[in-house]
């Protein structure tokens, strides 16, 4: 007498791994723009804040030394002592890659990047 057997393959169609391989574009697809614009984001607002630490430590700065409204200043030299340093002992920077400058007292600090990023590194 003849056994049958069932044989059974196992493993994926080229159908169903081009379906998972679809959805996971689909997905990347929405998900790596809206991440871009997060970071950009974060880095936007973690510029602002630092934006605003130097404009107090300029307004500390001018008080403590008797210095007037327009008073030139020299970044970073005078304000180091009133700003809380980062973990590398420095003033911190744009996480963007861009420079801060503070000229006068009453001024407002800028970064270089300002208005050539979306969203904006100016103070509001």
């Amino acid at each position: 007498m003849k056994q049958t057997k069932n044989i059974r393959n196992a493993g994926f169609t080229l159908v169903e791994i081009m379906i998972v391989v679809a959805i996971i574009g689909l997905l990347a697809a929405i998900a790596i723009p809206n991440f871009v614009k997060a970071r950009a984001t974060s880095q936007a607002n973690a510029c602002i804040n630092n934006l605003r630490q130097i404009d107090a430590a300029a307004n500390q700065f001018a008080l403590e030394t008797k210095k007037k409204t327009g008073d030139a200043i020299t970044y970073p030299t005078d304000l180091t002592p009133y700003i809380k340093m980062d973990s590398g002992g420095n003033i911190p920077a744009c996480p963007a890659g861009g420079t801060y400058s503070d000229a006068s007292v009453g001024s407002q600090p800028a970064c270089s990047l300002a208005s050539t990023v979306t969203p904006s590194h100016i103070l509001p």
